[in-house]
């Protein structure tokens, strides 16, 4: 078990040291501090589900933002761990206990219920909470949404495929809340980068056999840039993963090659990471978003040391628990603690473990992702993350 945020940690435990999270410089002078430190200390409620069914989960964060504490803190930076249950009454009961232990930051939690039950309680007190959901519905006024949500996923990709001369774009998504939210935020970047959108169609989740939307959202033609008959898209977009994703990318494969037209390219979201999908012929070529390997596997490899070794299932919402326990122990240090809003939207952003980040005034966490392109040996890097916003 590692050793409280408050005291000095054993040799042992400690992982090699490593470059604080860096702020990129300011754009302009920081607001005063949201709240006054406590006699020189800055305290961060870390709100995770330490116990009950998700108790692992909860586990595995708080052993990540306990490395950020070990490599990044300072001696007045109190990092103070309450435990939701995993339920929304313990998220609201572990909102209201940071605020009694006068907390100037909230870190988590994990779930959007939970999040939902614990922001009332920490708006009240104008606490900014760095939360690790993908919601974005609980986004805004002081709550931010650190997970990869899927606008910014779907912007970047629809970037590449916009610099590789790819202008008609269909959408082809499940109908259910994440599906729906892939195709709203198609249409946003749609509209921004001077794309067109052919098409968006959805299928159900649950459904076995996919042919006939597959067929339907097939059947529409067009004129190729190379000025032939062909498929209405130049790229399509197909957010979804496992079983399901291969299912239809065959089925699109066939359905567009018709008469030798060809496919169209097909886009992903991050549920494309997945190694197993080079062995897909269907998918081959395809591309996706993704956050860039290199500083997460070295956080990877820091985190084994410490703790041992982090399970694939959780290495992403562990690298975000780092990056906010890292950002908050950073302002501490340099900043005594300043966690007003002009603070944390620093237009320049952040650079985490998994690139580039910043937050936005509308609690979205926007990231710079690379393209990935799924091959047979493996997927590999076509779309380089960018090392600074513009």
């Amino acid at each position: 078990m590692p050793p409280p945020a408050s005291a000095s940690p054993s040799p042992a435990a400690v992982p090699e040291p490593q470059a604080e999270i860096a702020s990129l410089p300011p754009a302009a002078a920081p607001a005063a501090p949201v709240r006054a430190v406590h006699q020189g200390e800055v305290r961060a409620a870390l709100l995770l589900p330490l116990s009950g069914s998700q108790a692992a989960i909860g586990q595995a964060l708080s052993n990540a933002a306990q490395l950020a504490l070990f490599e990044i803190a300072d001696a007045k930076f109190n990092l103070i761990p309450l435990d939701t249950k995993g339920t929304a009454e313990g998220a609201a009961a572990a909102a209201q206990a940071a605020m009694a232990q006068g907390a100037d930051i909230v870190l988590g939690p994990v779930f959007s219920y939970e999040v939902k039950a614990a922001a009332p309680v920490i708006r009240e007190q104008a606490i900014p909470l760095l939360a690790y959901t993908t919601d974005r519905s609980v986004a805004g006024t002081g709550i931010y949404a650190l997970g990869f949500l899927p606008g910014p996923q779907v912007a970047r990709v629809l970037a590449h495929a916009r610099e590789q001369g790819l202008r008609r774009i269909g959408v082809l998504a499940r109908s259910d809340d994440y599906g729906r939210a892939v195709a709203d935020a198609a249409r946003e970047a749609v509209a921004i980068q001077g794309l067109e959108l052919v098409a968006v169609d959805y299928y159900d989740p649950a459904a076995t056999d996919f042919t006939q939307v597959v067929k339907r959202f097939s059947a529409r033609r067009g004129v190729t840039p190379k000025g032939v008959p062909g498929s209405a898209y130049d790229a399509v977009l197909l957010p979804d993963d496992g079983v399901r994703l291969r299912n239809i990318a065959s089925l699109l494969s066939y359905y567009m090659s018709e008469g030798g037209a060809e496919v169209p390219r097909l886009l992903g979201t991050l549920l494309w990471d997945d190694p197993k999908l080079a062995a897909e012929p269907a998918l081959a070529g395809g591309w996706y978003p993704a956050p860039s390997a290199a500083g997460h596997v070295a956080f990877e490899q820091r985190y084994a040391k410490a703790f041992g070794t982090l399970s694939p299932r959780l290495s992403g919402l562990a690298g975000i628990a780092y990056d906010s326990a890292a950002l908050a122990a950073a302002l501490a240090r340099n900043g005594m603690g300043d966690y007003g809003s002009a603070t944390l939207q620093n237009p320049n952003g952040f650079a985490g473990v998994d690139g580039i980040f910043r937050l936005g005034a509308n609690g979205i966490a926007e990231r710079g992702l690379t393209v990935k392109e799924i091959a047979p040996t493996g997927a590999r890097e076509v779309g380089t993350a960018p090392s600074a916003f513009q």
